[in-house]
């Protein structure tokens, strides 16, 4: 009975994780590129009562009597499905229709990838004009450095193809002009392996792999940039509500089954010889 106690615990702590995760998706279903999380459950030590070779002389039974302690969280799963594409009509709003991330680069120097499209034109140190996050970093191309507008050239006229190639109108003769520029989109080969930050940034990890880009790989199924769309959250209202119904019974079983074995400890002790 004390095992039960123990047992229906580790169930209880496991389905509160669950819960959490469940609340944080709800929280961010109307943020900007977020991918859904999932707990992913796995069983604890099993204790043997009694092995399959137990009999007096000494033949083998066909099983043996295990009594599992529990369960625990094992990970904490993203879900990089795509999200439904929402039109803007803001130009610096950006969406990607593929497996791609937008790469910028932070305030402490260090590069970080996003799904979130959602920029603005900023002006850097230097009074230039770059793209760049709301907080301020700027996004990308594919040689590493910031997407800046041209002297003389009006944000307003900068022009974006869907295979990331930048360019301007010129304001006198109408026509586009090219930049020989390109946003730089990368993936991976485990994306679920990349680490969640704040604001939206995911890092490289040892267990995602090095980013490849697009655009130098041409093995690398191409994604396309969207410019005036954007991605919403991938994460489903309904299933949410109907997985923390679930995760919420499983809390109450375990509770019940808490009680029940504390009721068993209580006749136990009232019991009279």
């Amino acid at each position: 009975m004390m095992r039960a106690l123990y047992t229906a615990a580790t169930g209880m702590i496991a389905e509160q994780t669950n819960v959490d995760a469940i609340a944080h998706n709800l929280s961010n279903v109307n943020t900007t590129g977020y991918k859904a999380e999932r707990v992913e459950f796995k069983s604890l030590l099993y204790q043997t009562l009694q092995t399959r070779t137990t009999t007096a002389n000494g033949e083998q039974k066909p099983v043996g009597a295990q009594v599992g302690l529990g369960t625990r969280v094992a990970a904490t799963m993203s879900m990089y499905t795509q999200g439904s594409l929402t039109n803007t009509e803001i130009k610096t709003d950006f969406a990607i229709d593929g497996d791609g991330f937008f790469a910028i680069r932070d305030i402490d120097g260090e590069i970080y990838f996003t799904r979130s499209g959602n920029f603005t034109w900023s002006l850097d140190g230097e009074g230039n004009t770059i793209l760049a996050n709301a907080e301020g970093c700027p996004v990308l191309d594919r040689d590493g450095g910031v997407i800046m507008v041209p002297e003389g050239v009006l944000s307003e006229a900068m022009v974006f193809n869907q295979d990331g190639g930048i360019s301007y109108r010129d304001p006198e003769t109408k026509n586009v002009v090219p930049l020989n520029q390109y946003i730089a989109l990368y993936q991976f080969n485990n994306p679920a392996g990349l680490e969640k930050l704040s604001s939206s940034k995911l890092m490289a990890t040892a267990a995602s792999g090095n980013p490849i880009q697009e655009g130098t790989n041409p093995g690398v199924k191409q994604s396309r940039v969207l410019q005036s769309w954007l991605e919403s959250s991938n994460v489903q209202v309904a299933d949410e509500m109907v997985n923390m119904i679930i995760a919420q019974r499983a809390y109450e079983l375990n509770s019940k089954a808490i009680q029940t074995a504390d009721s068993m400890l209580d006749t136990a002790n009232q019991l009279k010889r």
